[in-house]
């Protein structure tokens, strides 16, 4: 979302916008915008927002099947169900599936932020803030760490790989976790995420393990990023050599390599 947000101020911002929702399911909240200059664009976690004149603020929040498609002018005929087109003179915007598209009432961006926690990626994050949260809670600390009620932006990939990176056990509770072993693992987000908006893949193996230093294939994934743990089911660890397991929790996969992540 973060480098969606670049992207949208790059193309958009300072500049008068074309709204349209050729599917029809935004089209009160684009006449409302359309012509409307745009005047800003960020993301907080896995929510984005575009601020117009006159303190019109859109929020979008892609879920699952969410995407963006960008291109130049002219613009091609909508296809497919286009919840929102954006256009100006630097080319177009086109958003299909997501989760929210919506204009916010005035207070709904502090409504918003007020029940998200703290983003890694963002210069006014307080971690502490997160902390507080986990430090009381018996939930395991995988399921808080895609909590973004607790931490906003952190998917499933930085959920495993920031844990095995700092050798904590996924199934840990939060209250049993050391305020030094947050510390780690909030700084490794931080370098990490910003690591993936900066080159657009999420690459998370230190150095001495890439396939260069370590002699071995490159990693072949849809998601297209050097791994310790993610998706290496069955696999022996890249450090010790232990077979990577997987297991369900909370609804989604959890990785881990248990010679590296001791159970505690």
């Amino acid at each position: 979302m973060h480098r969606l947000a670049a992207v949208h101020q790059r193309m958009f911002a300072g500049r008068p916008v074309a709204v349209a929702s050729p599917q029809g399911r935004f089209a009160d909240g684009s006449r409302r915008l359309d012509g409307r200059l745009l005047t800003d664009a960020e993301a907080y976690g896995k929510h984005l927002l575009l601020r117009f004149a006159h303190d019109q603020v859109l929020h979008v929040h892609l879920g699952i099947y969410g995407t963006y498609t960008f291109g130049p002018l002219p613009a091609p005929a909508p296809t497919g169900a286009v919840r929102l087109r954006l256009t100006a003179d630097t080319g177009y915007a086109d958003l299909r599936g997501p989760n929210a598209c919506e204009l916010l009432e005035p207070g709904g961006v502090k409504t918003l932020r007020d029940r998200l926690g703290p983003d890694p990626l963002r210069a006014d994050a307080d971690p502490d803030l997160a902390w507080r949260r986990i430090e009381r809670s018996r939930t395991p600390i995988a399921v808080l760490l895609l909590d973004q009620t607790v931490v906003a932006g952190p998917g499933n990939i930085y959920r495993a790989e920031v844990l095995f990176r700092a050798g904590i056990d996924p199934l840990v509770p939060g209250r049993d976790l050391t305020r030094r072993q947050w510390a780690t693992i909030w700084a490794d987000l931080v370098t990490l995420m910003a690591d993936g908006v900066r080159t657009g893949r999420i690459d998370t193996v230190r150095p001495e393990h890439t396939p260069e230093a370590m002699g071995r294939p490159p990693r072949i994934d849809d998601h297209g990023g050097e791994v310790y743990v993610y998706r290496r089911t069955d696999q022996p660890c890249l450090i010790c050599a232990t077979t990577v397991l997987t297991t369900r929790l909370a609804g989604r996969n959890l990785f881990w390599c248990p010679g590296c992540q001791p159970p505690r």
